[in-house]
């Protein structure tokens, strides 16, 4: 398609408030900068224009109404609700809140009908979301919906079909008729382009369904657009044809569209730094700066999500952290720092600590990663907080306080790890008190494969607050001490063991689930820890948008932490993935990607600083290719997405695959 200029005439007028979705509820901002609250029971990161005088939002307390942008009502019934575990001063309590809405769409035919989707159901509104029925979703076990939408379509005789979209993160795009007999949900992902080396449509972002009429006709027909996540693409249906057609793309290898809005004219839409408009008469594209200035201009006075622009008719965007150009990368002093992972016994004596140390200066690293709590949750320095010792076991202490002065004069930057969930020691304390719960067999639960063979790993609750606080004080004390972050791993439930269905959670609560069990703790530790807090998850979390059995969903995570360390390691993913020619540049293909899949999962605002590879796992790819090239290409990678750091990892220390500085 025809790309032109920018659009010279002022899209809108300037002069007049906007309204606009922030952190603390919805505000309305003149050209002065004044702001004027218009709710503020939460945040708000979607405004929909419903009818004429009628508006919704939805953010943290689910959707709301209102008929004068003053007066707003809760339309949550029948959508399902999680319980926020608090636990302060040794006493908790408990906060509900609507499960997180992924979207919310009304449709464009009959303001009456609505449809909203959680991670794994959608939901259908037929009275303007005073109830809702839950339409379920197509039959995976991986959560990951992303969007939805509604509309009539035409069938083959007379009128049309109530019909409902919706688009998964890691299957494309499905539909479903509620109103015929026998319905289910229809993949519907045709002329998708796919994520490479695999059947599967690359995420669709938005979705939106615009009343056209055809030349000649009296009626509108519904057209629908599709746009995606990490390809700067832009797709309309063919009905008919069930399939998509591409309207527009620059074909960039990376690139978000977003916010899809359907104007009087054309489809107004954000890309990274930009808006843009597709006419629908020529399909041609737009940028338009002036709506950029806009925006930028009412930034300026607080954080936007999104935002209504005063015009003949409202331009209505949401998705506004596509517009920073600042991302994260200076967010804090945790931003930009590469390091190695340093096995804690071997800085146990200046000896065996001074090859790191000259690894580090020779390779141009500024930054260290240790164990204060491993694997086998065992600590490895000697606490002053009495309550800390009593729930851990000290072994083989350092002496932290040298250790860290050392680093300090140095200019190494210093990450405290620390195993959260995996702990066999808390596991076996007070009779398996904290401990995952084995209902088969009556004790701790331990996992083991198809042969019998237990795997050495032993777990305590995630849902304990008991647990946390232990996390808690030892985080606290590590900071104090002079750590400059602290680093959660295995901050997830359990993946490993065919016996997983004989586990139970004896400190879940009515209403949490396991992503409210991450939440809770987190919200627990950014209340107590000041220094910057990193996690670290599974590759396949941070490239698709599913928290699928581990509980770590990056959207969800993003506000609580400062700094994200996905394992995109390519000798745990599926050895032909991405593996196309040439396959030496395998893990190049996967760090570049699979950092900025992660950064726009978490719109952003948080820093992804991955670990690398480097060390051989005995699979089909590593055996062929890898050697220091594999590393090189690695962190090379992640600099070309523009990350914030990266970290070395090998177990067992050895680090000669690592490039010098360069």
């Amino acid at each position: 398609m025809e790309t032109t200029g920018p659009e010279r005439k002022p899209a809108v007028e300037s002069r007049r408030a906007v309204i606009a979705g922030t952190d603390e509820g919805l505000v309305s901002i003149d050209s002065t900068g004044k702001m004027t609250t218009l709710w503020s029971g939460g945040s708000v990161k979607k405004i929909l224009r419903v009818a004429e005088n009628t508006w919704a939002i939805l953010g943290s307390e689910g959707i709301l109404i209102s008929a004068d942008l003053q007066k707003w009502e809760p339309r949550n019934q029948g959508l399902p609700v999680k319980m926020i575990k608090i636990f302060q001063d040794g006493n908790k309590t408990f906060l509900p809140m609507v499960q997180e809405i992924k979207d919310l769409e009304i449709n464009p035919s009959d303001p009456q009908i609505m449809v909203c989707a959680t991670k794994d159901q959608v939901y259908l509104s037929r009275n303007q979301g005073q109830s809702w029925t839950n339409l379920g979703a197509p039959s995976y076990r991986t959560n990951g919906i992303k969007a939805v939408a509604s509309a009539y379509m035409p069938r083959g005789d007379s009128g049309g079909d109530l019909t409902v979209f919706l688009s998964h993160s890691t299957y494309g795009v499905f539909y479903i008729q509620p109103d015929r007999a026998g319905a289910q949900w229809i993949e519907l992902s045709k002329g998708l382009e796919k994520l490479e080396t695999t059947g599967n449509a690359d995420e669709v972002s938005d979705i939106t369904v615009v009343l056209a009429q055809p030349l000649g006709e009296t009626n509108y027909l519904p057209v629908m657009y599709a746009a995606q996540t990490f390809r700067r693409r832009i797709y309309r249906l063919d009905w008919e044809a069930k399939a998509f057609n591409l309207v527009w793309s620059d074909d960039s290898p990376f690139g978000t569209v977003d916010s899809l809005y359907a104007g009087k004219n054309g489809l107004y839409f954000l890309y990274e730094g930009m808006a843009a408009l597709i006419d629908f008469a020529g399909l041609t594209l737009r940028d338009q700066p002036e709506i950029v200035d806009i925006i930028r201009k009412a930034a300026a006075y607080t954080a936007l999500h999104c935002m209504v622009i005063p015009d003949d008719e409202p331009i209505i965007l949401s998705e506004l952290w596509l517009l920073d150009d600042s991302q994260n990368n200076d967010k804090n002093n945790a931003a930009n720092k590469e390091g190695i992972y340093l096995p804690v016994n071997h800085a146990a004596d200046s000896r065996s600590l001074k090859p790191y140390l000259d690894l580090i200066e020779k390779s141009g690293l500024n930054m260290i990663v240790i164990d204060m709590k491993d694997d086998y949750g065992r600590l490895r320095f000697t606490p002053q907080n009495p309550a800390i010792s009593a729930k851990g076991r000290v072994f083989r202490p350092l002496d932290i306080d040298a250790l860290l002065r050392n680093f300090r004069e140095r200019g190494i930057y210093t990450v405290a790890r620390v195993v959260v969930f995996k702990d066999p020691e808390l596991a076996r304390k007070e009779n398996g008190r904290f401990a995952v719960w084995d209902v088969k067999n009556g004790k701790p639960w331990e996992g083991y494969d198809s042969e019998g063979n237990l795997y050495d790993e032993r777990w305590v609750d995630p849902y304990s607050q008991d647990v946390w606080e232990y996390v808690a004080q030892t985080a606290e004390e590590l900071h104090e001490r002079g750590f400059d972050e602290i680093q959660f791993d295995y901050i997830r439930f359990p993946t490993d063991g065919v016996n997983l269905d004989n586990a139970r959670f004896r400190w879940q609560e009515n209403g949490m689930d396991r992503e409210s069990a991450i939440l809770s703790f987190l919200r627990h530790i950014r209340a107590r820890v000041k220094a910057p807090i990193s996690i670290d998850i599974y590759g396949a979390n941070g490239w698709y948008r599913t928290g699928a059995r581990t509980g770590q969903e990056v959207e969800l995570l993003a506000p609580w932490v400062d700094v994200i360390c996905p394992m995109y390691y390519p000798s745990h993913f599926e050895q032909h993935f991405l593996a196309q020619n040439p396959p030496e540049l395998r893990p190049w293909r996967i760090y570049f990607q699979g950092t900025l899949r992660t950064a726009r999962i978490g719109r952003g605002q948080v820093i992804i600083r991955p670990y690398v590879q480097a060390f051989f796992l005995n699979v089909s790819y590593d055996r062929k290719y890898y050697n220091p090239d594999y590393v090189r290409r690695q962190i090379e990678g992640v600099r070309a997405a523009g990350s914030g750091g990266f970290i070395y990892w090998n177990n067992s220390g050895r680090y000669e695959d690592i490039p010098a500085k360069q």
